[in-house]
This record gives C-alpha cells, structure tokens and sequence, in this order.
C-alpha cells in the first residue's frame, strides 16, 4: 500500500453508517432523504493565515470540521457528510494522529461522517467540504431579511478575537481569561441546535465567521437593507464587558471574527418565541438592533455613534 493510502486507512477512514459507500472508493455514494435538499459548503483553512504554523493538532482537527459544520447551522440544514482535502509537509504520525483525534472528536459531537477526500505534499492547507440534508423551502438564507426586523446574535461575542489577540501580545490576559478565550478561538461549538429551530422563527441568518459587521453587512446587502445595533446589548464575556470603551475590545465584539454565532434577523412578532428559545437552549440570544431602509450600519455606544471603519477580517488583506 502506498504511503498515502496508508495515512488514510490508518488516520481517516472508519464505518460511515449515514453513507452508502464512504471512504476507499473513486467517490462516496450518499441518498438524500424524501422531501429534503442537499446543502453544501466548503472551508480552507491554511497554516499562518486561519492558524499559527505551531497550534495544537487536535484543535486544529476540531475546527477543521466545526468551522463548516456552522455553516449547515446558518442554514439551518442537519450536518451529515464531509470530505477532507489535506497537503502536509511530511508525514508526521504523531500530528496526524492528534488532527484526526480532534477532526473526529467533533465528527462525533455533531453526528458527521468523513466520506472521502484527498492528500498530497505541500504546504499544509486543509479544506473540508461539509453537506447536509434541509427540508426543501425552509433553508435560512442570507437575503430574506425584511425592513424593521430585529437583529439577534448568539452567545458571547469577542472572546475568540481577544484570544487571538493574547497570542499576539496586543493585550494581556489573566490565565482565567485567557483560558476561556483561547477555548473559544481554538474548539468553537457551531450553533446547530439554534439553527435548526430558527427555520420557521428567522427570516435570515450567517455564522459570524469574519466578524459580527462584515457578515451582518453580507445579511444586509443581500436583501437591499441597512441596520442600527447597538454595542450596548452584544452580550459578551465579563472582562470585555468591563472595558467596552477601550477600542481593542470594541473591535474584538464587532470585527474580530472566528466567533461562530449565529446572526439572524426575524419579524418582531418573534421576539417572544426566540427569548423562550434562549431559556430552552441555555444559550444567550441577544436582541442587538433592527434592519432600516436606509443603507450601511450605525453602531451605537451609550447611545452615540461610534466609527466603525473597519468591519471585519479580510483573507486576501
């Protein structure tokens, strides 16, 4: 067997109940339930640019998969399939063997099958394409927003970007903090249980994988809308909450991306449905601001306009 066939039978192949045939063949065979679409998204992620060239290999596996898995949760689809294209430098056994721990570790979180995919030598880049099975007509979608509808966000956002920013020495983070912040960066949790309730409450949705105003603005360009949020209601970890007028900590709220929340708009007549859905989950929802005719976004803080220039992350910047 051939160095690469032996890495994927060692590292990445398993039983694949959900597939008619998975992994060990020129393609995977898949059968898509009555009644449902096929929602399909694919993922990069590259050394140096998504992650440091030293992370930990299972929390890379993780988020590997976890980052498109948010993507089925933004539509509101069941993640099921994935496939996994990796280049790698060389073949290190120990890496390998803690990706795969990680990327199955959350495989096995969400119910997703690894079906096939592909390996070469190279710089180490690693794209996952993640499918999943949607009721036909009730996809989340970015251009359904309506004016005057309420704007949430999931969870807490900023702790990842503070993270980030920890590991970069902008700023310096007691262990507590850091602890949960690098948690959040490293092992994101995609919100499909969120995802799939929002079907018939949200008129839109996205994973805030680029930052709250970059992928809010993608909701926003979509259905011809603007939006007013205010800083105030992002619910957020503690210590941003304590310094909210420090610049570095409005930018990790609103612009710092690898958050994986959802954002979503929906008709006020919601906004009762989606508070009792916060209480069912255990998960904060947080009612942020509302779709206006007019274009663009206004943040406010304390009720006064804040410069919000730059909006998010830019792969290609």
């Amino acid at each position: 067997m051939s160095p690469e066939f032996n890495l994927i039978a060692k590292y990445f192949t398993r039983a694949t109940p959900s597939a008619d045939l998975g992994v060990g063949d020129d393609a995977a065979l898949l059968r898509v339930s009555k009644g449902y679409q096929l929602a399909i998204s694919i993922d990069m992620l590259v050394a140096g640019t998504h992650f440091f060239h030293d992370a930990a290999p299972y929390d890379i596996g993780w988020k590997s998969l976890a980052v498109n898995i948010s993507d089925m949760a933004a539509m509101g689809a069941t993640p099921k399939w994935a496939t996994l294209a990796i280049a790698l430098p060389e073949i290190n056994e120990p890496w390998l063997a803690e990706f795969s721990r990680g990327l199955f570790a959350c495989a096995d979180r969400f119910k997703v099958d690894l079906i096939g995919g592909d390996t070469t030598r190279g710089p180490l880049n690693i794209s996952v394409q993640i499918m999943g099975e949607v009721p036909t007509g009730e996809a989340l979608r970015r251009d359904g927003a309506k004016l005057d509808d309420d704007i949430w966000v999931s969870g807490k956002l900023g702790s990842a970007a503070l993270g980030l920013a920890h590991l970069q020495r902008k700023i310096t983070l007691e262990s507590e903090v850091a602890e949960h912040c690098l948690q959040a960066l490293h092992t994101p949790m995609p919100r499909t249980d969120l995802g799939l309730t929002l079907r018939k409450k949200a008129n839109s949705c996205i994973d805030i994988s680029d930052g709250l105003l970059a992928d809010l603005g993608h909701i926003l360009d979509a259905s011809n809308l603007g939006a007013t949020v205010a800083l105030d209601n992002i619910a957020c970890h503690d210590f941003l909450r304590a310094r909210l007028d420090e610049a570095i900590i409005q930018q990790c709220i609103l612009a710092g991306g690898d958050d994986y929340e959802l954002a979503f708009t929906a008709p006020q007549s919601q906004r009762h449905a989606i508070e009792q859905l916060a209480h069912q989950l255990d998960l904060p929802l947080s009612l942020i601001g509302k779709t206006t005719e007019k274009l663009g976004i206004e943040v406010t803080y304390k009720q006064q306009l804040l410069d919000i220039s730059k909006k998010g992350f830019d792969h290609f910047g």
